[in-house]
């Protein structure tokens, strides 16, 4: 079973050292997994790309770049399309920030649950055990606030985290969403796609499950690129769309 690692990347040249670092760590020692990044370059100033490639060291990295900024949907989409179709059904596909807040350990225990049973698991803010650290305090409010509402108008069993990225797919369910969906999956922009497609996973049957999150976001390097009111606004079009049956 191989792991694929996808990695939207903007301008995160000074971060992908210490998490690469962290998925070597996975590689080698007692865990033995075996790895397959996939750094999709959305259009970055920086020399996120050449970053990518002097860091890999023994890693497996491939990256794929944007000629220009596209933006999250469409580099998300990108990258999942490529590790879907570079993967074997029995892979696992997780999906992770590339600015250093997410923890790569946090992969072992996502991808033990998907071989028992479930067909995604979520890293989630709102589980016991949770951890976040340099997260603003009214981001953290924002984010208990959408959760809530989305698990009051739209709840999906085993789900409190509707838009944090770091998840685990079993490249199985992957592949049929997309060979059915293809880019529709992530029409939505921004961080909106991700609820999107959790939405969209629940309605043809996935089995969800979390896990506690760790969040260090007080070891990313460069400012946050989450436009906050806009994603909010994009979050509960999704929301609303859902309810009205018009994302069917």
């Amino acid at each position: 079973m191989r792991v694929w690692v996808v990695l939207p990347a903007y301008n995160e040249a000074a971060n992908l050292g210490g998490l690469f670092a962290g998925l070597r760590e996975l590689v080698h020692d007692a865990y033995k997994l075996e790895l397959c990044v996939i750094v999709v370059d959305d259009g970055s100033t920086d020399d996120t790309a050449g970053a990518a490639a002097r860091e890999a060291g023994d890693l497996e990295v491939s990256v794929l770049r944007n000629p220009q900024n596209r933006g999250l949907a469409e580099t998300f989409m990108r990258g999942m399309t490529a590790a879907a179709g570079r993967a074997s059904p029995g892979d696992v596909v997780v999906c992770m920030d590339a600015d250093n807040s997410h923890v790569p350990g946090q992969i072992l225990r996502m991808v033990r649950e998907i071989r028992e049973g479930r067909d995604v698991v979520i890293a989630s803010r709102f589980r016991p055990g949770s951890v976040v650290r340099g997260v603003p305090w009214f981001r953290r409010l924002l984010s208990r606030g959408m959760s809530m509402l989305f698990r009051f108008i739209q709840p999906v069993e085993g789900v409190r985290d509707y838009s944090c990225g770091y998840r685990a797919y079993r490249a199985e369910l992957l592949k049929q969403a997309l060979s059915v969906q293809s880019d529709r999956l992530f029409r939505m922009d921004g961080f909106a796609c991700m609820v999107g497609m959790l939405l969209h996973l629940a309605r043809h049957g996935a089995v969800f499950g979390e896990v506690p999150l760790v969040l260090r976001y007080d070891q990313k390097q460069g400012a946050s690129k989450m436009r906050v009111v806009q994603t909010i606004r994009r979050t509960l079009l999704v929301l609303a769309r859902e309810r009205l049956g018009l994302n069917r």
